[in-house]
């Protein structure tokens, strides 16, 4: 893609024996309009603008691409949130992937995953015992993941270790990122993709084990907000500034609030 332009045939489809110019333009569209999905797959919620600057291409281009996602059930348009004060006229139109907009990548292997912890569940008798045997193998699974993402933390600055979080995340195909709130202090932890959504959506064991294994990886207790599995765009994880953690560690002791960490919000 070049100069903002949707043209960009390759050789291959210029010189085919018996490609005719309707079916390579065709395929041309379906190409570009899988990149405007996977933008929003990997960057989040988006606005036209955003993904115009982003892919290289000419925002009336980017809205017929969004358009056409819309009338596919791939994306869906939202009201972008706003953080802090809000100025005037309308909130701007932001673009966020759909579940169905997900199973078109590479969620394919998602049931395979289910039938495989309902297969743990009956195994181990069904039931708490079914339950505790799948949380087992959700914690060795998150275990196993976070020793892939320690290297990305022991290399940075203490104070930058959600964001080297994200970037291991990122790595391992959940397009995070981690941005800074003013209140609670702190940053979110967002990921924008779960390749195991399904398959959390019936065994929140896996998000719970997963967010144990974030409170270890940062060290300092952490708390989710969203999940994908449950419905949201985005799963969202709070971690507190260390100095926020260390002024309401008290506090905690005295109110004793139930434990919510890794469950998907009711």
């Amino acid at each position: 893609m070049k100069n903002g332009g949707e043209r960009n045939e390759t050789p291959e489809a210029q010189d085919a024996p018996g490609a005719s110019p309707l079916a390579a333009a065709a395929e041309e569209q379906s190409g570009t309009r899988r990149r405007v999905a996977r933008s929003i797959l990997d960057h989040g919620p988006s606005t036209a603008a955003e993904l115009a600057e982003r892919l290289g291409l000419t925002q009336a281009a980017v809205r017929r691409h969004l358009d056409a996602l819309v009338a596919d059930g791939l994306v869906e348009p939202r009201d972008k949130r706003v953080y802090g004060s809000r100025g005037r006229g309308r909130p701007a139109k932001v673009f966020a992937i759909t579940d169905c907009g997900r199973d078109a990548f590479d969620q394919a292997y998602d049931e395979l995953a289910v039938e495989a912890l309902r297969w743990i569940e009956r195994s181990a008798g069904g039931g708490e015992l079914g339950a505790a045997a799948v949380m087992d193998f959700a914690r060795a699974k998150a275990a196993a993941q976070a020793e892939q993402y320690r290297p990305f933390l022991e290399r940075a600055a203490p104070g930058d270790r959600a964001r080297a979080l994200a970037e291991a995340l990122s790595q391992h195909g959940y397009a995070a990122v981690a941005r800074t709130v003013p209140a609670p202090a702190g940053e979110q932890l967002c990921q924008h993709h779960c390749p195991v959504a399904h398959a959390a959506a019936r065994f929140p064991q896996l998000c719970e084990a997963e967010t144990e294994v974030f409170s270890r990886l940062l060290g300092t207790h952490v708390q989710r907000l969203a999940t994908i599995a449950h419905g949201d765009g985005v799963c969202t994880t709070f971690v507190p500034r260390a100095e926020h953690t260390a002024e309401s560690t008290q506090h905690t002791k005295t109110t004793a609030p139930p434990r919510i960490a890794g469950r998907n919000p009711a």
